[in-house]
């Protein structure tokens, strides 16, 4: 993969990503990876729904310029003023209440949606401009929106938001980006979106994500305008393939919660879940097991003796049994009272209160049993936010049987010795070894990509770790210390790239450059361990002056290639020797001819005698002029004689 930088004054410039990173980043689906959990109240049920069988992923659903001079066919601008002029599209908003839209597109469930968005003016900084992710088509809420105001740099300078039916808001998520959009400047916004999951990204950086989306079996793209005038173009829509767990370049490590906040509140409880949601977590990853009566709970080991106050196998005990434990006492006496939860208990907390289930089915589960996990899980209109994975390759035999709408990881302790064989036997969605193995063996990730599969490793809680995992290509971390992930994935967003990059400073580009002139070659690189520069295919030294002298006239090319731990970066350059009498006169004086050749040549020069300098220095090629100098002396003359 080739990313092409912005033209700088000094070249223009190539980054290409390095050969261990690409390999494990090449075949990723540009997807989301697992949203942030919800810290508010608002319900989030998603709706499974299909793409229309015309789209399919990698096709480009919406493309369009606005370069025909009207709004395009199939747009309908719902409210406001809309108007196609100089090949973009604009929407005026009159006041601060006015949420105007203009509605496109088709329903999809898993798409990109970018676009060029400029404010040309606005009523006050707060006002903003949207791109739609799940509207009517004729406008009407519930809708959704990644929303960014001109005043962008504000705590709530992006959002992601519902307009409900009651014309309320709710806002999920706020970020603020990096530089205010302001006013009359152009910037760059997507949104990726999957099933209830988003991340919005601002000039080609994640920003922040939602899992909350709450999304309708037949809404469309748009976008919006308020309090102001808002110009957009190239705005583009492509369906992408289902899986949103492959991470994105660029973007930070899936944070999964290792049976909740296990580190700061008793595991597998209901206040496990809610710190680790509050501290930021993706996902929260919990086990299930049956009770004595078939009631699924969510309880790591095999008996309640360790974290409960209890003693005997969880199947062996009832569900009002279970109930009766206290599971917090054991780990601290401000958690007293907390008590196992039921399966159904925790799906309800994360629907209403927000948050995704990466569920274990612990040990061994009859059909019957898995399909009791399957029905709970229905119940709660949770299929679009629980994703499986067990060691147990029979229960996840039965998951896809009885619901193949739900994600499939497969827990591993050591690697397989094909893990994209079994991740197709099984329908994974995810490969998930132990952490150690995996960094042990980090090849494996490229291949799994390449199949379509993510990797989420188990389970890592030090940043020297998150770190290793991070760089060969891993896109989820189940830890312990959910929080502390969390703000290392902050630090990792704002961390500057350490890509390198290079840009050749001398002779500046489209220079036009005369004989006498001995320009040095310079390049500016940064991360860079190795420089190489070459003039026309020829090696040369970065620092080294240019010898016009023996240059043919006409455009030459300085090529710069610089490599680093990050990867290859490069630039090329073009200037252009032109014949001068100036330049002329340093190639013959500086020639080595004879001086009987030296006074003959300056006077013909002097003289503006061209095409007899010219004459003369033919003759006297290899006698009193030196031949190769001879050859540069007559090209030019030549040429002078012809201006």
């Amino acid at each position: 993969m080739t990313v092409h930088s912005a033209s700088s004054p000094g070249g223009r410039a190539t980054k290409i990503l390095a050969a261990p990173r690409l390999a494990a980043t090449r075949t990723r689906v540009a997807a989301v990876a697992a949203a942030l959990a919800v810290t508010g109240a608002a319900a989030a049920v998603a709706v499974a729904t299909s793409s229309p069988a015309t789209a399919k992923p990698g096709d480009v659903v919406v493309s369009e310029n606005f370069s025909s001079g009207s709004l395009p066919a199939g747009w309908n601008a719902v409210d406001g003023t809309w108007k196609v002029e100089n090949g973009r599209l604009y929407g005026t908003s009159a006041s601060a209440s006015a949420n105007n839209k203009i509605t496109f597109g088709r329903h999809l469930n898993d798409f990109r949606f970018e676009a060029t968005m400029r404010f040309e003016s606005v009523q006050a900084a707060t006002r903003w401009a949207s791109l739609g992710i799940d509207v009517p088509a004729d406008g009407a809420t519930p809708w959704w929106i990644a929303t960014m105001r001109s005043g962008s740099t504000a705590s709530n300078g992006l959002e992601f938001a519902q307009r409900t039916t009651g014309n309320a808001w709710v806002v999920t998520n706020t970020a603020s980006a990096p530089y205010a959009a302001g006013t009359g400047r152009d910037v760059r916004v997507a949104v990726e979106v999957h099933g209830n999951q988003a991340r919005w990204i601002f000039d080609g950086r994640e920003m922040m994500r939602t899992s909350s989306l709450q999304r309708s079996a037949n809404g469309v793209q748009a976008l919006f305008v308020n309090g102001g005038t808002v110009s957009y173009d190239d705005v583009v829509v492509t369906e992408l393939p289902p899986n949103g767990f492959l991470r994105p370049e660029g973007s930070p490590l899936t944070v999964i919660a290792h049976r909740g906040a296990s580190a700061a509140a008793p595991e597998n409880t209901l206040v496990a879940q809610e710190i680790a949601r509050k501290g930021g977590a993706d996902w929260i990853e919990n086990d299930v097991q049956p009770s004595k009566d078939g009631i699924p709970f969510v309880l790591h080991d095999g008996t309640v003796d360790r974290t409960t106050d209890g003693t005997g196998n969880i199947r062996d005990l009832t569900a009002a049994q279970i109930k009766a434990l206290d599971a917090g006492s054991w780990f601290a006496p401000q958690y007293a009272g907390e008590r196992v939860p039921t399966l159904a208990e925790q799906l309800a907390d994360l629907r209403t209160r927000g948050g995704n289930l990466l569920l274990e089915i612990k040990g061994r589960h009859t059909k019957d049993e898995v399909a009791k996990i399957v029905q709970v899980i229905r119940d709660q209109q949770m299929t679009g936010r629980v994703f499986v994975q067990s060691f147990e390759v029979d229960a996840l035999r039965y998951t896809y049987e009885l619901a193949p709408e739900l994600p499939l990881g497969l827990l591993r302790s050591s690697l397989d010795a094909d893990p994209v064989a079994i991740a197709r036997e099984l329908h994974l969605t995810a490969y998930n070894p132990d952490g150690n193995a995996l960094l042990a063996k980090p090849e494996i990730v490229a291949p799994l990509h390449a199949a379509g599969v993510a990797v989420m490793a188990w389970t890592m809680d030090s940043a020297s770790l998150w770190q290793r995992l991070e760089r060969i290509g891993v896109d989820g971390v189940i830890t312990n210390r959910p929080s502390e992930l969390v703000g290392w994935n902050s630090a990792f967003q704002q961390r500057p790239s350490a890509e390198p990059t290079v840009a050749i400073t001398s002779p500046a580009d489209e220079a036009r450059l005369d004989r006498a002139q001995s320009p040095v070659v310079a390049v500016a690189a940064t991360n860079a361990e190795t420089v190489t520069v070459t003039v026309d295919g020829v090696k040369t030294e970065v620092g080294r002056a240019l010898d016009l002298r023996t240059l043919a006239a006409g455009e030459h090319t300085i090529r710069a290639e610089v490599t680093g731990p990050e990867g290859t970066a490069t630039a090329t350059s073009t200037f252009t020797v032109t014949p001068s009498q100036a330049g002329l006169g340093y190639v013959i004086l500086t020639s080595g001819a004879k001086q009987s050749a030296l006074t003959a040549m300056t006077a013909l020069l002097s003289q503006g005698q061209y095409a007899a300098l010219a004459t003369y220095a033919t003759v006297q090629a290899g006698k009193q002029v030196p031949a190769d100098v001879a050859g540069v002396i007559v090209a030019d003359a030549r040429a002078l004689a012809q201006k």
